[in-house]
């Protein structure tokens, strides 16, 4: 059964940073891309990030480009996204989820197993 547990949300302010991980049990991790959407209130869900099983390549929203950087630690089973230069747009929760593609990141019906989700907020 895949468990993925997330941790590391928090309140943070304009231009900070925060890194989420992402603890995977259940399946062969280091065989599976993985990745994080977010849902901010009254909106829909954006793919936000996604890393390959294989050769470490990754997909951005553009939202996001140039200041989250997605990583994986395949003797952990552990995923992480490292978020700096916040922006208050960027507040959400953030879920660690499996089924993405590097090649069609944004399309998050693609996800087809999350965790519970950390929040993260950024405002002043």
């Amino acid at each position: 059964q895949v468990q993925l547990v997330e941790s590391g949300g928090g309140l943070v302010q304009p231009g900070g940073s925060l890194r989420l991980s992402c603890a995977a049990s259940g399946f062969t991790f280091d065989y599976y891309a993985i990745g994080w959407f977010r849902q901010a209130p009254g909106k829909e869900r954006e793919g936000v990030s996604c890393i390959s099983s294989s050769d470490g390549s990754t997909y951005y929203a553009d939202s996001v480009k140039g200041r989250f950087t997605i990583s994986r630690d395949n003797a952990k089973n552990t995923v992480y996204l490292q978020m700096n230069s916040l922006k208050p747009e960027d507040t959400a929760v953030y879920y660690c989820a499996t089924g993405c593609t590097v090649e069609d990141g944004e399309r998050v019906e693609l996800y087809d197993s999350w965790g519970q989700g950390t929040q993260v907020t950024v405002s002043s």
